[in-house]
Order: C-alpha cells, then structure tokens, then sequence
C-alpha cells in the first residue's frame, strides 16, 4: 500500500493531465521511502455530477485521498502526505493560476484485521523493471 485515489471535478481533464498526475504521484510516494513499490496503486475517478460553491460551472477541484495500512508512525505519515501534496501541487501550479481549482488531500489508516489482501504482482516484478 498505498492505494491513491483522485475523485475529481470531470472538467479538470481538460485542462491536466490526469493520467500524468497519476503517475506523477505513483513514483512520489514510491520515492518517499515509506511506501513498498508494488504495493503502490494510483487511480482517478471524475465525478458524474459535480455543484460547487455559488454553482459556477467553472468551479473544479481534486481530492486526494490515500489510504494504507496502519501503523506508521505520525512524523512518517505527515512527511508523506507533505511529499505528495507537494507534488500534486506543484504539478497542477499551471492549471490552479488560470483557473478555480480546489484542491485537499486526506491519508487514512486501514484496519489490517478487516483488510484482506491477495494478489500476485509481486511474482510478476521484473528485477530492474522502472518503479
């Protein structure tokens, strides 16, 4: 883990780079150190209907959310959410000068005991594949 997810205003597309950003944030939190690289799952969901603020059509906005098993410590978490909203700020300072765009992100601890968990990417890693 973590598992990333953006939930965002559908008119951002077409004006970021979604698929980028999604990346973008794969390789910062694998960066961090904290996080295990296949483990690592970044996905994007535009909303279907979206009514923000005085209802100005123009109002978009992505949130972030990321969500990883429970226990690390406070210090490593905050660090990580600080390196990831960084990054997504950074990335999206050319959109957020032109136009209305809210942005928050949230990280949250999963309960391992109520969190099962299979999978098999890990038997299918390449030695030396790109993070």
């Amino acid at each position: 883990m973590p598992h990333i997810s953006l939930d965002y205003a559908p008119r951002l597309a077409e004006v970021v780079d979604i698929a980028a950003l999604c990346d973008l944030l794969r390789r910062t939190a694998i960066d961090t150190g904290v996080f295990p690289m296949p483990g690592v799952r970044v996905r994007a969901f535009a909303a279907d209907h979206v009514s923000m603020a005085d209802g100005n059509p123009d109002f978009m906005y992505v949130d972030i959310s990321v969500r990883l098993r429970a226990g690390r410590e406070m210090d490593i978490r905050r660090s990580a959410t600080e390196t990831i909203f960084a990054a997504a700020r950074g990335f999206l300072a050319p959109a957020l000068a032109e136009h209305p765009i809210a942005l928050s992100m949230e990280m949250r601890d999963i309960d391992p005991d109520l969190s099962p968990k299979y999978g098999t990417i890990r038997d299918h890693l390449q030695s030396g594949a790109p993070a």
